[in-house]
């Protein structure tokens, strides 16, 4: 898989996830200590998300950080 193709596959997953708990990107980035920017730039596949951001985020939401590589 190449570079763009996994950060648009992480990207629909984060938004996926954070749309089933039913946050805004908002309320997403205060939990996470991010900017609403840096969560809309990884879900629209702009920015790869770092190993302590999806860690982070799945933590958050309790999931296995592989949810996002399956």
């Amino acid at each position: 898989m190449g570079i763009r193709k996994l950060k648009n596959s992480i990207g629909r997953k984060l938004r996926a996830l954070r749309l089933e708990n039913n946050f805004s990107q908002e309320k997403l980035a205060e939990a996470v200590n991010m900017s609403r920017e840096h969560i809309s730039c990884i879900e629209r596949g702009k920015n790869l998300a770092g190993v302590d951001t999806l860690y982070n985020i799945a933590k958050f939401f309790n999931v296995d950080i592989k949810y996002f590589f399956s």
